[in-house]
């Protein structure tokens, strides 16, 4: 079955009257670090172009400031900074001219993180470095100048559109919330002068840039804050901006400082996008949803139902640049799915020091530097182990060409990403195995499970190359009592081979140690998988909708009867080693959950009256039934070793390379590039 027969509204064309977008699936706008970065445009200007390629109907860049105090990475207010955005629109258009391409204006107000920021008010971000200048009727005016005249040098430049991010916390959101403009002037006081800015902004806009270009407007259609916009405000905000020019309306769901998980892998697919349809109702512009849209089945179910005119994809395109075309050719089994994970891409953005990628897919961002050529003379090469690290390099280097032989001790794949998919809030890592199952099929990887390995086999075999993947094996510390009957080791736990009590020690505070105190202290359907138990769970309301969504909604933790302490021997906060934007979550709800966090810890022993440590130097029992040990890993090199002694050259990759704080991005990111140079 062709794309279009399957997912006939995904593929049907949108005519906006002066322009036609292909398809409903866009790209949405993620800002990668690339346009500060040396050379950084022509990188950009080629993930672009591979995007296209890909099949979407319309992108979006990361977001452009339209002056210094704007201050969000790259600035667009002059004529030779338009010359850069050049490389873009042209390789954009050349890759398929069909491609619209458009160009986010994001003044960061607030959180642009200089002590230029600019806002309606002196009203700090709790997520924010510095308190914010007070905007006189002056600087109003040249904020909203600067707004038009970046959008005039974009249309310069030969983007087919802009769209003013008008949500978030960034500036024109902190024109609409009383929380954060206290003025009394004509900016200020009723919604009607709250929302004049934003509305003069696209006004300005559109008479910059003429008819026969695209203007988005992005607004916040479920703030996610206590006292955030009232359902009437956003309709008339809504209504207002389509008046005042916008041609389509693009809804978010959060400002950055919103203490309600959105993005993350534990948010439902499309939970958010019914929010999109009730105010695609009172419009008469399309509407752009987004919010884990990962697969085009999920896509085609939103606009089926009328939940949007169009789709935004960011992060699945990180993952996989070609998710449309692959759709289209009847081929979404072959799609590299994102989980939401965040790790290459939202955490490198607000860690400030890394450019962004994808823990799935190394070569987002990095299209110009990480090359998977075909291989000029094929070699026959022995992967031991079928963890994320072996499962990584064995497509890379069987799409380029050479005959791989995949080897592991169990019976499937998956190493460490297996245990993760039976974490509540974590069930997309599934998905990723199913990636890996077809890429086994699509380049005929040969799959020996089962199979225990050593150097005498892969010797007779006669293999060109050999890399271990084979892993880690959890640490068990040297601890008196370590193999009393309540001791459980974390994959037991995970695994369920063995019970736990009611009252339970998680000796271990690490990643592993957060996912078992999530899956102990989970009652019911993961909320990932059911959104009702999601919105109770983050106290939000779809059917009443609230001011902001949750305004005077409590959250009701989905507890189970059982006691969890959760403890390390650093003396830090608990989760410190977490995702930036992903950690704060998994600490929140363990928290609601009663789980008992406890640092400073010094194990001393285990018997039948339960864990003794002293805690920050004081002796203290913790009479439990269970003791969980997430302390850590060891890489299993044992192979690796056999084959040294042996005089046998191999490659040592992922867990069985550095076992410290498990680490999927970097054993994909370690194996991709090492299969891209055999």
């Amino acid at each position: 079955m062709s794309g279009a027969e399957r997912y006939p509204h995904a593929f049907s064309p949108l005519d906006l009257g002066f322009t036609t977008l292909k398809n409903r699936i866009l790209m949405g706008s993620m800002h990668t670090g690339l346009e500060e970065a040396e050379n950084g445009f022509a990188r950009l200007a080629e993930y672009f172009a591979e995007r296209a390629r890909g099949g979407v109907g319309m992108i979006i860049t990361g977001g452009i400031s339209p002056n210094i105090e704007g201050g969000f990475g790259s600035k667009l207010s002059t004529l030779a900074e338009a010359e850069q955005h050049r490389l873009i629109t042209r390789a954009v258009h050349a890759a398929d001219p069909e491609v619209k391409i458009c160009m986010q204006i994001l003044h960061a107000g607030p959180l642009a993180g200089s002590e230029l920021c600019v806002a309606p008010s002196a009203v700090k971000s709790r997520i924010a470095r510095f308190t914010p200048h007070e905007l006189d009727e002056a600087g109003i005016e040249k904020q909203i100048a600067d707004f038009a005249n970046c959008a005039a040098l974009a249309r310069s430049a030969g983007y087919d559109g802009v769209e003013i991010i008008g949500s978030a916390g960034y500036l024109l959101s902190t024109f609409l919330v009383a929380r954060t403009n206290l003025r009394t002037d004509r900016w200020g006081g009723s919604f009607e002068n709250r929302m004049r800015m934003p509305i003069e902004v696209v006004r300005r806009v559109r008479a910059a840039v003429g008819e026969r270009f695209i203007v988005i407007f992005r607004i916040a259609a479920m703030d996610m804050l206590e006292g955030g916009l009232a359902w009437d405000e956003i309709v008339c905000l809504g209504q207002a901006v389509e008046a005042a020019g916008a041609n389509i309306i693009s809804t978010h769901f959060c400002w950055h400082e919103a203490p309600v998980p959105t993005i993350a892998t534990m948010v439902p697919r499309a939970v958010f996008t019914q929010v999109t349809g009730r105010l695609r109702r009172a419009l008469g512009v399309p509407v752009i949803t987004s919010n884990r849209i990962n697969m085009p089945d999920v896509a085609e179910a939103v606009l089926a139902r009328g939940d949007a005119d169009l789709v935004s994809m960011a992060r699945p395109m990180l993952a996989d640049p070609e998710l449309v075309r692959k759709a289209a050719q009847g081929r979404a089994d072959e799609i590299n799915t994102c989980i939401a994970c965040n790790q290459a891409c939202l955490d490198h953005t607000f860690g400030g020091n890394q450019p962004v990628s994808c823990l799935l897919n190394p070569r987002a961002c990095n299209e110009t530097l990480l090359h998977y050529a075909p291989v000029a003379a094929p070699k026959r090469i022995a992967v031991v182990g079928a963890g994320p690290a072996g499962l990584a390099f064995a497509s890379v280097a069987a799409q380029r060409g050479h005959r791989v032989t995949l080897f592991d001790a169990g019976a499937e794949i998956g190493g460490q990403f297996n245990l993760a998919r039976r974490i509540p809030g974590k069930e997309e890592f599934r998905e990723t195995l199913r990636y890996y199952r077809r890429m086994i099929e699509v380049h005929a990887i040969a799959w020996r499970p089962n199979t225990r390995v050593d150097a005498a086999l892969l010797k007779v075999e006669g293999f060109d190359e050999v890399v271990v993947a084979t892993g880690i094996e959890p640490r068990l510390p040297a601890l008196p009592g370590i193999k009393h009957a309540k001791v459980v080791p974390y994959i037991d736990a995970i695994l369920g081979l063995q019970p736990i009590g009611r009252r339970v020690a998680i000796m271990g505070a690490g990643g592993i140690g957060f996912d078992v105190a999530t899956l102990i202290s989970q009652d019911g359907p993961s909320g990932a998988l059911d959104a009702e138990v999601f919105a109770r769970e983050w106290g939000i309301d779809f059917k009443h909708h609230p001011r902001g969504g949750v305004t005077g909604v409590v959250p009701q933790a989905a507890r189970a009867e059982r006691t969890v302490w959760l403890m390390q021997r650093k003396a830090d906060a608990l989760g410190r080693t977490l995702g930036r934007t992903t950690g704060w979550a998994h600490r929140m709800t363990l928290a609601r959950r009663g789980v008992h966090m406890v640092s400073g810890v010094e194990y001393l022993k285990i018997d039948d009256a339960g864990l003794h440590t002293r805690v920050n130097g004081e002796p203290r029992l913790f009479e439990v039934d269970t003791v969980i040990v997430c302390a850590g890993q060891t890489p299993l090199r044992t192979l690796y070793d056999e084959l040294q002694s042996a005089g046998l050259p191999a490659h040592l990759i992922g867990g069985a390379f550095e076992a410290a704080e498990l680490d999927a991005k970097r054993a994909i990111y370690q194996a991709s590039h090492l299969a891209a140079e055999v």
